[in-house]
């Protein structure tokens, strides 16, 4: 049997046939041009034996790029890679188990990985490099709903200063008077009130590439800053402490929960009901209570003796009341405490600029391409009344 030729052999045979090759054309190309030279006619043998040489020369060429680029490929193409089968008989540990067999004895065969996988290591049959992931969108935080403004009465005013008068006393001497006699004179005390607007703002600064290039960036900066200013404005409208640049919130100014008597075992519920009745008797009508979401669910698993629930049915979609009001339940009312009033005729939100985004350049960020990105706005609180809000802990002294 002849020995097998490696890729190298054929190669170093293929080349030295194929540079004989060349020389033959070329001797054939030499006579020709002579004979051409001297006049001769070509005779059609030399035309016969040219074509024959360029056919061989070319076959000779593609066979050596051919052996060329596989001796050129990992693996070499000379190299037949062995079957699982053939190398797991070949194995060193299938003989031995072969030359001694016995009961349990085994046989295994690790097997070096190629397959494709997703890894991104520098490793072979890696292709996690080349995964394009899909992308869902940007996934923002959760937004609290907003709600205390649309209860207040709504207002504008074109200037930064709020004036107007608080009757703040009323002796009434009103009586029926005799022919002749003298008439009583009432009296009544007014006070004058100022508040002014206070301007709510914040600021993102962002690269110019950033907005250019992440569409959704724009977007959400927006919203987020709108949404922070709403936020703001929420929490200065309920608990506003008047100082600075605050606004003069409902819950530092409502009147202290006194009820006006004490039902025997009272609950949550009678609590919202008696500051209720603590507003009639100022002379208003509460249209609204303010919770946190907790102990609104506190009161709404309220059950009675039976296990049965007194507000509304689990499966129901009622929205939340109570004795004839709405309740909002949100996170900007501290947890267990309450503020019950006559929103929509006690106090007013007046707005001098209405919430709005502007860009510009700040300090050097024209020549760092930086955009700054600024929302604000300008809002006055006029509390008319205090006294028609009432502001106290929601659970009871005792049960409930």
């Amino acid at each position: 049997m002849s020995e097998t030729k490696t890729a190298e052999q054929l190669a170093i045979e293929t080349k030295a046939a194929f540079e004989k090759s060349v020389d033959a054309v070329k001797a054939i190309a030499e006579e020709a041009l002579g004979k051409a030279k001297s006049g001769e006619t070509l005779a059609a043998s030399i035309k016969e034996r040219a074509d024959e040489a360029l056919t061989v020369m070319n076959e000779l060429k593609a066979r050596q790029t051919e052996l060329e680029q596989k001796m050129a490929r990992p693996g070499r193409g000379d190299e037949r890679d062995d079957s699982l089968g053939e190398q797991f008989v070949g194995s060193d540990e299938f003989k031995g188990f072969v030359a001694n067999q016995r009961q349990g004895a085994s046989a295994s065969l690790t097997v070096k990985s190629t397959d494709l996988t997703t890894a991104t290591t520098n490793a072979a049959g890696s292709m996690g490099a080349g995964i394009v992931p899909t992308r869902a969108g940007m996934i923002e935080l959760p937004r609290r709903r907003m709600t205390i403004r649309n209860l207040l009465m709504p207002g504008r005013t074109d200037g930064p200063l709020i004036e107007y008068e608080r009757e703040v006393g009323f002796t009434n001497n009103a009586a029926p008077v005799a022919e002749g006699a003298a008439k009583p004179q009432s009296t009544m005390q007014i006070q004058d009130v100022q508040t002014r607007t206070k301007v709510i703002a914040h600021w993102f600064r962002v690269s110019k590439q950033t907005l250019s290039d992440v569409a959704q960036v724009r977007t959400l900066i927006d919203t987020r800053l709108m949404y922070g200013l709403a936020l703001k404005e929420e929490e200065q409208i309920l608990f506003g402490d008047g100082t600075g640049e605050n606004l003069h919130g409902l819950v530092p100014q409502a009147a202290a929960f006194a009820p006006a008597f004490t039902p025997a075992q009272m609950t949550r519920i009678d609590r919202i009901r008696l500051a209720m009745l603590q507003v009639a008797l100022a002379e208003y009508a509460a249209d609204g209570t303010v919770l946190h979401p907790t102990d609104w669910a506190q009161i709404e698993l309220t059950k009675d003796g039976e296990g049965r629930y007194i507000i509304g049915n689990p499966q129901g979609t009622a929205q939340p009341t109570l004795w004839g009001a709405p309740v909002i339940p949100t996170k900007s009312m501290t947890v267990g405490n309450f503020l019950t009033g006559a929103f929509g005729m006690a106090a007013q939100l007046m707005d001098q600029w209405d919430a709005r985004i502007e860009t510009g350049f700040q300090n050097d960020d024209f020549t760092r391409n930086k955009v700054t990105v600024l929302a604000e706005q300008r809002t006055a609180l006029a509390v008319y009344r205090p006294e028609a809000f009432v502001t106290g802990p929601i659970m009871p002294a005792q049960g409930g």
